[in-house]
């Protein structure tokens, strides 16, 4: 799986587009130390929550194309 936040990826030629996808978690902040993000026009928010912001909330979405 090739994640990117670019319209195209560089190199391939998209021949299919999916649809829209999304994921959520939420984990503890203590454990992630950055995101990186590396499906075309990824978005990625993230909010910290709960008791002196202990926890992480992570959503996604993008397009899932085929290469």
């Amino acid at each position: 799986m090739i994640l990117i936040t670019t319209p195209r990826i560089e190199g391939y030629k998209i021949r299919e587009y999916k649809d829209v996808v999304t994921g959520e978690t939420i984990i503890g902040a203590n454990f992630v130390k950055d995101l990186f993000a590396g499906i075309v026009g990824i978005d990625i928010d993230d909010e910290t929550i709960g008791e002196s912001n202990s926890m992480l909330m992570v959503a996604t979405s993008g397009t899932a194309v085929v290469i």
